[in-house]
């Protein structure tokens, strides 16, 4: 199930909101949507996508007519089975064999309080008529998204910010506040959105108001992950650990497939489920033509893995041509812009496997779990001599030394710790201002490599590879699912603190897996990352720099006064910055093109 949709207008009804709601969001569920008035002025809606049990009594919304509750939500349960198990010893009969159901019947029995069990990917609207009151939640780690606003004495939630401008009931105007955070992070600040009065409920949130829109409150649902697995990881255990994960993220009624790059995290994912799973896995994977491929291989690692089932693996080859043929379809399918190229290549590959599958997995999450970005090993040398390292960054300020990312580390060293890590997580070294409102959110609980960990974590991976991968794949209704963030995984990887993290190499646990199973090359490969030849484009293809440079330039005109004044320059004459800020042009293009095609 994955569109969810709340309305409260008491006293006025609202049922063309509602429709207009729920019709637009029937990409992410295209095999049934209904919405329902469960009092007057209180509106649910959902979409669905069928995963498990596919009859139509698993249906959206669902209802409990006996205490009056109705439920619409968004996800996946992982451990719905032990918990329908525990409720049927109480005496609870179902009517389906859904994850769906299952939420909905813990919610009516053990409440809110046992949330906390609930171990999955999920976000969801209660209402229960019984207490006058509607609660909405999403799931600790951030997977799924539930945007709201209240406006004029109205409530309105969705899955998708397009879905709140569909419903006529928000003033959808851009929120230009949030284009420094956007130019930094690639995104808006945390809890906040591109438009005005939309917020995003936090991972982990519960958030509550009565029938008639008046707010109650906001409450954080724990990390309490339960079972066989809540241990530190080792090298006994850590192939049972993963491929258990691997095998409750397969689960399902329909066909699964693998967004597979060739790097270390999704060829374990590939692995694993070959060697533990039941038949052939379908796997997905970009390329790029010559001359681009020797720069970009992820596409010949890729098949070499697969190379005994290759009827099974599909490759689709990006040129700039079709890029700019299918851009503008990726920009009306685009919920969120985040400036990150992965977003178009994780929807080009969904609109490749729509045709076969109905869930994608990926190895999101494997880096901020076990210290796989460059950035890690940066704040680690940081982190032994912080002193010399602040010395060699005032003289680099003064003399430019080394390549760009020399200069990246260097230029990012502040003389507060927390600062330098956000600098390093960040496109370029943060403003001030901006910097401060950060260091706010920051995490204080642990050692200074593991709350940078947890920083990541919470911010990199919820707001940029998470919401990358949702939007993609939902436009083209299919489900994405994050294996290294099952629970147990996560539990275990935090239990294991700085002896995983601080003291061992990147991504220790997920290459001696590697080694172990003979996949030396997946093993050895360096940090690549999931993008495009943007700069190499910007150089070779005439049309791509135009296309690229008239939007920056367009959104100079319009925006110019929000950027950093040192930017000036770069949104009148783009075409000088084509080596140095090439990510940034591509991401400036991206927004300016969101905000032409939403008419903000």
């Amino acid at each position: 199930m994955c569109g969810v949709h709340l309305l409260l207008t008491y006293p006025r009804r609202e049922e063309d909101a509602i429709n207009a709601m729920t019709q637009a969001c029937r990409h992410r569920g295209p095999d049934h949507s209904a919405w329902l008035e469960v009092r007057p002025g209180v509106y649910l809606g959902a979409n669905r996508l069928k995963t498990l049990d596919l009859r139509d009594r698993a249906n959206p919304p669902l209802v409990h007519p006996k205490t009056q509750t109705y439920l619409s939500w968004n996800g996946f349960i992982y451990n719905y089975q032990d918990l329908k198990n525990e409720l049927l010893q109480e005496g609870v009969r179902f009517e389906s064999a859904s994850d769906g159901e299952v939420l909905l019947q813990w919610l009516v029995h053990k409440g809110t309080a046992g949330i906390a069990r609930i171990q999955g990917m999920y976000a969801f609207a209660f209402v229960d008529g019984e207490k006058n009151r509607v609660t909405v939640g999403r799931d600790p780690h951030g997977v799924k998204s539930l945007y709201f606003a209240q406006e004029s004495g109205r409530l309105v939630c969705s899955s998708e910010v397009s879905c709140l401008m569909r419903s006529g009931l928000i003033s959808a105007s851009l929120d230009q506040s949030q284009l420094l955070s956007y130019a930094y992070l690639r995104h808006p600040f945390p809890s906040h959105s591109l438009l005005s009065g939309v917020q995003e409920l936090q991972p982990g949130e519960l958030r509550s108001w009565d029938l008639y829109g008046t707010f109650i409150e906001s409450t954080q649902i724990p990390f309490q992950p339960t079972g066989p697995c809540s241990r530190v990881i080792t090298n006994e255990n850590v192939e049972e650990l993963l491929s258990d994960a691997v095998l409750r993220q397969v689960h399902a009624d329909v066909p699964a497939g693998l967004i597979l790059s060739g790097g270390a995290d999704s060829s374990l994912v590939y692995h694993l489920w070959k060697k533990h799973g039941a038949g052939a896995v379908p796997t997905f994977t970009v390329g790029f033509q010559r001359p681009y491929r020797r720069a970009f291989p992820d596409a010949d690692v890729a098949a070499s893995l697969v190379r005994d089932q290759r009827a099974f693996h599909q490759e689709i080859t990006i040129s700039p041509e079709w890029f700019l043929e299918t851009w503008p379809a990726y920009i009306r399918d685009l919920d969120v812009p985040v400036g990150d190229a992965a977003s178009y290549l994780s929807w080009a590959l969904a609109k490749k496997a729509r045709d076969t599958v109905k869930i994608l997995l990926s190895g999101a999450g494997a880096d901020e779990l076990f210290a796989g970005y460059n950035r890690h090993s940066a704040y680690k040398k940081y982190l032994a001599h912080p002193v010399f390292w602040k010395r060699v960054a005032s003289v680099g300020k003064q003399i430019p030394l080394g390549g760009r990312r020399v200069r990246h580390f260097l230029s990012g060293i502040h003389s507060d710790p927390v600062r330098t890590f956000m600098n390093f997580a960040a496109l370029y070294p943060l403003p001030d201002g901006l910097a401060e409102k950060l260091k706010t959110l920051y995490p204080r609980g642990g050692d200074p490599f593991s709350n940078a960990l947890e920083w990541d974590r919470q911010v990199y991976l919820v707001h940029d590879l998470l919401k990358i991968q949702d939007n993609a794949c939902m436009a083209h209704g299919i489900e994405g699912r994050v294996p290294f963030l099952d629970w147990q995984v996560v539990d275990a990887s935090r239990r294991s603190g700085e002896a995983t993290s601080g003291n061992l190499p990147p991504k220790y646990w997920i290459k001696f897996l590697l080694r172990k199973e003979g996949l030396r090359i997946q093993a050895g490969r360096k940090k690549f990352g999931f993008g495009m030849p943007l700069k190499e484009w910007l150089r070779s293809h005439t049309e791509f720099r135009n296309r690229v440079s008239s939007s920056v330039i367009h959104f100079g005109q319009r925006f110019g006064q929000v950027l950093p004044e040192e930017w000036a320059t770069l949104t009148r004459h783009p075409e000088k910055f084509l080596d140095s800020h090439y990510l940034l042009l591509y991401n400036l293009f991206l927004l300016n093109d969101w905000i032409e095609e939403n008419q903000l």
